[in-house]
């Protein structure tokens, strides 16, 4: 069995693009590092401020085609420089899943009852999220905040589970689970 997650960020939108992800007057920085402040920075989304919602997360969920847009692998680059290795949606953007992939970003694609779920229940609480793997291959979501606990199954894409194989990956070593 493996585990992992973190605190979670809900963006509570579909469509959001790689210019939101990060803004392109940022693209010609070399040191990633110079980036890590300006992830989302161009995301409107009614009561998300990206200077107090994004720091100290580790986990997105968020609705709809994330990624969609201009092909900018230095969006995928945003999110990990600022520790965020795993994104729960109803689907990634077909050119942005391998900026993903390469930059060992786990897509977790649920259905979009579970999504809507998950944002009635936990979208405007501070929430921790677990993910686990079993070693039967059943994979599930759970999110906790205070005492309230949701589990929501989902299967591991084909392209993703040689991420989960990385001794090394960034979403073990970013895990900072309370329960």
């Amino acid at each position: 069995m493996k585990t992992f997650g973190g605190p979670v960020l809900f963006l509570d939108r579909s469509d959001i693009n790689t210019d939101e992800i990060i803004p392109s007057k940022y693209l010609g920085e070399t040191d990633k590092k110079v980036i890590k402040p300006y992830l989302l920075e161009d995301l409107k989304i009614n009561g998300f401020n990206p200077q107090t919602d994004v720091a100290g997360k580790c986990v997105i969920i968020t609705r709809d085609n994330f990624g969609c847009g201009a092909e900018k692998p230095q969006a995928a680059v945003a999110l990990t420089v600022n520790s965020i290795y795993t994104v729960v949606s109803a689907g990634i953007a077909k050119n942005f899943r391998p900026a993903m992939q390469s930059n060992d970003i786990l897509s977790i694609e649920m259905d979009r009852k579970s999504l809507a779920d998950m944002f009635h229940t936990f979208g405007d609480k501070d929430t921790e999220c677990k993910v686990v793997i079993n070693d039967d291959g059943t994979a599930k979501v759970k999110l906790y905040a205070g005492s309230l606990s949701k589990s929501y199954p989902f299967q591991i894409g084909e392209t993703d589970s040689p991420i989960l194989e990385k001794e090394n990956w960034g979403g073990y070593t970013t895990t900072n689970l309370k329960y």
